[in-house]
């Protein structure tokens, strides 16, 4: 053979008897087949083999399966990100002329998506009061297609009845997604609990280090993987095997960082409780949080988010100051990283409440707690001036 040919020969070299501790990555988008016979564009590669790398490579088909077995799960999809993973859902479950439900605590993008690209599409999706519990059924109609759960509830974290809000559903045959994102997957064992679908943006807590941006789809039964997968196919929900090894990497750590961050996050929000500026803490293990006791009935652990809300005498220009004050707490959207994270939500849309610019969200990192308490004491006595 020419040289130019040699080079382009894919038949490995190496010994394949090769064995590590890391998963390999594996980067490809054409799967070569052994006879023309067993060529196929088949998304369901777990099953029936490699067809596509569209559809996973064994990196990422690993980090699906290792998804599966964390929340005990039917099967697993790995998406883009987290929104991807939402858009998956509704366009897996819902159709034209259908009907959708989504707390008011929900994801904001989750809502965004309901008022523009679903709305657009004919599928009218209704937001709920999150302590709605099994009064949801006299939200159900005979068109309703799907019902979300987020539990806590984006910000203002409200945990949900949600083995109330499944036993409503499934009583007229309505499937039940959860963004299961704040527990990881552990804290709330949403398959024992009945939930349909369970989705997780791996970007957070899985990931872990603020470097990549993925999704989880997670399927309780056949049924559930059969309307969600040929959707999968179809939206061309590529991923990064280099995310997803990276993602794989986070798992290893996640039991110990979840512990840690749940204790340093508990140091410094009963600090903030007990600060004569901070009119309540939203922090599920608080007697203070809505839905505390669903909380305690159904949640392992709790994690490293959670908000705040300064007294009505503070303006939102004096949280602006108070933020902008931090040195530690870095200003960014996200949480579940190991730098610790603030932001405020001047504008937020909750039924019934105005909040006025005074609530400030925080994802706890790996700090020092007492450096971030010193850092928060300082902002409140510099910033709010």
């Amino acid at each position: 053979m020419d040289w130019r040919t040699k080079i382009l020969n894919p038949t490995p070299l190496a010994r394949s008897d090769y064995r590590s501790l890391a998963t390999p990555t594996y980067r490809g988008s054409t799967v070569v087949f052994e006879t023309q016979s067993s060529v196929t564009d088949d998304w369901e590669q777990s099953k029936n083999g490699y067809s596509y790398g569209l559809y996973g490579t064994p990196t990422t088909l690993e980090l699906a399966g290792r998804i599966a077995a964390l929340e005990e799960a039917y099967s697993t999809f790995i998406v883009p990100g987290g929104q991807a993973a939402i858009a998956l859902v509704y366009l897996a479950c819902c159709t034209s002329g259908g009907h959708a439900l989504v707390p008011h605590s929900a994801y904001g993008p989750n809502r965004e998506m309901a008022d523009g690209l679903l709305r657009r599409l004919g599928i009218k999706v209704e937001p709920y009061d999150p302590m709605i519990g099994a009064g949801i059924g006299e939200l159900i109609t005979d068109t309703t297609q799907l019902i979300w759960c987020e539990s806590p509830g984006s910000v203002t974290m409200e945990v949900q009845d949600v083995p109330a809000i499944v036993a409503a559903a499934h009583a007229r045959g309505v499937l039940v997604a959860l963004d299961n994102t704040y527990a990881a997957g552990v804290l709330f064992d949403a398959f024992a609990h009945d939930v349909d679908i369970s989705i997780q943006a791996l970007t957070k807590y899985v990931g872990g280090h603020s470097d990549l941006l993925l999704g989880s789809v997670s399927v309780r039964d056949d049924g559930s993987y059969a309307t969600i997968g040929p959707v999968y196919k179809q939206l061309g929900l590529a991923v990064s095997p280099d995310d997803c090894s990276l993602a794989l990497r986070g798992l290893q750590t996640l039991a110990v960082r979840l512990e840690q961050l749940q204790s340093s996050t508990l140091i410094v929000a009963k600090w903030l409780a007990q600060q004569p500026c901070i009119e309540t803490v939203f922090h599920p293990a608080f007697p203070s949080c809505p839905g505390h006791l669903y909380w305690k009935r159904d949640f392992t652990g709790s994690a490293s988010v959670f908000s705040f809300l300064f007294k009505d005498n503070i303006s939102a220009q004096q949280v602006t100051g108070f933020l902008e004050a931090l040195v530690v707490f870095k200003l960014g959207l996200s949480w579940g990283g190991v730098t610790s994270l603030a932001v405020v939500y001047p504008a937020l849309d909750r039924p019934g409440q105005d909040f006025g610019g005074r609530l400030v969200r925080l994802n706890i990192g790996l700090e020092a707690p007492d450096d971030l308490v010193d850092d928060l004491q300082n902002a409140i006595l510099t910033g709010l001036k």
